[in-house]
């Protein structure tokens, strides 16, 4: 037997053994995530940090017309030196991130799901000051973009257990 044939057969298995278990895509007609989608109004965003947030969010869940779920949430960002010269000069930063987030229920009110997600991304300080400005308003979107993402998969997971 070639190994491309055997390769066909264990991809084979291991798609029949996820159909097997009841898998279906978050996204799927019939996924977890559908109940999410243009269901959650966040908060109004009052920082930078905030809107960046906000927008990536919305990008993956859609705008809530019709708001379910209200998403509350608060950023804390801290900037750390982690590469310095001889003279004393800062050349990297590390920007630290965390978001601790509830899911609100708007008709009753109770927080069906919260938590806290954290990361980092980093940006170089070598250069101009408007290069070091521009390398740090970029780390802060991949920051805001990364934590989105971290809290948009804990609430698809917690979303089976969501009030329909």
């Amino acid at each position: 037997m070639s190994s491309f044939n055997r390769r066909f057969f264990l991809l084979a298995g291991s798609a029949s053994a996820l159909s097997a278990c009841g898998f279906t895509p978050a996204y799927g007609p019939s996924g977890a995530a559908t109940r999410l989608q243009n269901a959650i109004l966040v908060d109004e965003p009052k920082t930078r940090d905030a809107y960046l947030l906000t927008q990536n969010i919305e990008e993956r869940l859609g705008r809530a017309a019709n708001p379910r779920y209200g998403l509350s949430y608060a950023i804390t960002t801290r900037d750390n030196a982690i590469a310095i010269t001889a003279a004393n000069v800062t050349n990297r930063f590390n920007l630290e991130g965390s978001i601790t987030y509830a899911l609100r229920d708007l008709q009753t009110g109770a927080v069906v799901t919260s938590g806290k997600v954290d990361s980092f991304t980093s940006y170089s300080a070598s250069g101009t000051p408007v290069a070091t400005q521009s390398a740090e308003r970029d780390a802060r979107t991949r920051l805001m973009s990364i934590l989105a993402d971290q809290i948009i998969t804990r609430l698809i997971a917690a979303s089976p257990g969501l009030p329909a």
